[in-house]
């Protein structure tokens, strides 16, 4: 069998290429969603007579997605500087304010900045459109390779969650496993339910740079992890990488997954969705 490595000469022909959305096509289904988020906004500016008490207000409000988008303007309007996961946190808005409240915006530029603007606001609609399909390429290609898997393999079995859902914790497969905060995307199994594999399922539209590091890195110190734990136990547990995208394609991505899986291939496998049929073999997974 071809290792990862030696498709790279050909690396264009087994990328799986996400649909995107045209601008400014996605404009009027965009001003449509977030119309009403912008006019409350708004509702809850002019009822506001600081920053600090709008950023209050927007977490009194108890719809979870309205509440997100909210927080999302505000960062735009008042605090770019301020992490949208701690905006979302109720328990944390008392530390946010202490920590940025200085750099707030006042809340008398905000309204003159924000009555400036048409309404709907078509370039802030457009920004705020971009976060609602964050996460549905990687979605759809977990969905994917889940469908290729049950037809390929219909004895083995498959578990994890096929798009939204928590990653499972190895330590609730194997209760002994020394790492408790070690998550995987899925589990393969034997026709006796037994686990012969473990992996991870990545998108990359864009990748490079730090972010290129920090993900291969951090796989590398997993496998190690994983195979220096199945190795005294003797399972033969493989541990398989599903990754694609055009990200596979940037800097030193390709070469860097190839190192991986050369690492030990008779456990570690690198695969996009187009060498699934080529090189995921039954075979290897029941191999112990």
């Amino acid at each position: 069998m071809k290792s990862f490595a030696e498709y790279k000469q050909t690396a264009p022909n087994w990328i799986t290429m996400a649909n995107g959305e045209f601008y400014p096509d996605i404009l009027t289904d965009a001003c449509e969603l977030y119309k009403p988020v912008l006019v409350l906004f708004g509702q809850l500016m002019k009822a506001s007579e600081s920053s600090e008490r709008l950023l209050q207000e927007i977490t009194e409000v108890k719809q979870p997605w309205m509440r997100i988008q909210l927080c999302r303007v505000f960062r735009k309007y008042v605090s770019p500087q301020t992490p949208v996961e701690m905006l979302k946190k109720k328990s944390m808005i008392p530390m946010v304010c202490e920590q940025y409240g200085k750099q707030f915006r006042h809340i008398d530029q905000v309204q003159a900045a924000f009555s400036g603007r048409p309404m709907p606001d078509e370039a802030l609609c457009a920004v705020l459109w971009e976060y609602k399909d964050r996460g549905k390429k990687g979605y759809d290609l977990t969905e994917r390779f889940f469908e290729m898997f049950a037809s390929a393999f219909p004895k083995l079995s498959l578990e994890g969650p096929k798009r939204a859902g928590s990653d499972i914790q190895l330590q609730t497969i194997f209760p002994d496993y020394p790492n408790p905060n070690r998550p995987v995307d899925f589990v393969a199994r034997d026709a006796n339910g037994d686990p012969i594999a473990v992996g991870f399922v990545r998108y990359d539209s864009d990748r490079g740079g730090a972010q290129e590091d920090d993900r291969t890195g951090g796989y590398v110190n997993c496998a190690k992890e994983i195979l220096e734990y199945d190795t005294l136990r003797r399972r033969g547990l493989k541990v398989i990488y599903v990754n694609d995208g055009p990200g596979l394609l940037l800097g030193s991505m390709w070469d860097d997954y190839a190192k991986l899986e050369a690492m030990n291939p008779n456990r570690l496998l690198v695969i996009t969705l187009r060498m699934f049929n080529e090189r995921l073999k039954e075979k290897w997974l029941l191999k112990k």
